[in-house]
């Protein structure tokens, strides 16, 4: 179980795990363009192999990439449409270029198509993203919080979509991330809450789908279904309940990434490690 948090690229890719580092990551989590669109900076073999040398240099075992913001399967725009489906399936070959074990993206909203065309643009979008894909990197839908008729933000919803006939073979993983599915109404706050949470996903996603977490605490009540992060420990989830969650043997080898601000990212590490270790 290893603890790290999303990292800056300012400057170049290269320097992602020098700044993990210098916060205490052991594994860490970026962003490979930006988030919001517009020009990528070009990778190549060069690129790639100087930012293995840094994260090997700088002790870090894992990597993952966040994808853009603007993903939207269901949307109506089809410029979005399309290029949601072509910048995961880059984000994917870049990623097996730098060596990253994960990507993961959040899957839109279908508030202009409605839930029905809008898990249907879903399927046939994942379907384009991974046809054919040879690469390392593995793709991870991400758990919603659920505000604004979201993609994802139920154990049901996710499910279905991996399960699909159309899907199933391609073994697309789940990011957990303790936030949003608090803020789904997934209660993780004392062993007996969170036990019947696993058990909710076991059944309907099944636990050999669940790869990695993002570890927030919650500024939202349970079941408000607002994405707003928390330090940890000083929200709704509690301390309490990251010991919960880290205390359970079933993620025992499951590593864990903080989203929360920079004000006091080096101390919710600190906090997560002291818990892991006793």
């Amino acid at each position: 179980m290893l603890f790290g948090a999303h990292v800056s690229i300012a400057g170049g890719l290269f320097n992602a795990p020098i700044n993990a580092a210098a916060i205490g990551c052991e594994v860490f989590q970026m962003f490979s363009r930006s988030p919001r669109g517009g020009w990528v900076a070009p990778l190549d073999k060069n690129i790639a192999k100087q930012f293995k040398e840094n994260c090997e240099k700088h002790n870090q075992k894992e990597w993952y990439i966040h994808a853009p913001y603007f993903i939207n399967f269901a949307s109506t725009n089809p410029r979005i449409k399309h290029g949601s489906v072509a910048v995961l399936r880059e984000e994917l070959e870049r990623g097996t270029m730098l060596g990253a074990k994960y990507i993961m993206t959040h899957l839109g909203s279908y508030k202009d198509v409605g839930q029905k065309e809008g898990y249907k643009q879903l399927i046939e979008g994942l379907e384009k993203v991974m046809k054919g894909y040879k690469g390392t990197t593995q793709f991870l839908i991400e758990i919603s919080a659920g505000a604004g008729n979201i993609l994802g933000d139920t154990f049901e919803e996710v499910g279905a979509a991996l399960h699909h006939k159309k899907i199933e073979k391609y073994n697309i993983g789940v990011c957990y991330d303790t936030q949003h599915a608090f803020a789904s109404g997934y209660d993780c706050r004392t062993p007996k809450a969170f036990d019947e949470t696993l058990k909710k996903f076991d059944k309907e996603i099944g636990l050999d789908r669940l790869k990695m977490f993002h570890c927030n605490d919650s500024k939202p009540e349970l079941g408000s279904h607002r994405d707003r992060h928390e330090h940890i420990g000083k929200g709704q989830i509690g301390l309490a309940g990251f010991k919960t969650i880290l205390g359970d043997k079933r993620l025992k080898d499951k590593n864990f990434i903080a989203e929360t601000e920079d004000d006091e990212i080096v101390q919710d590490l600190k906090l997560l490690k002291k818990i892991r270790d006793k």
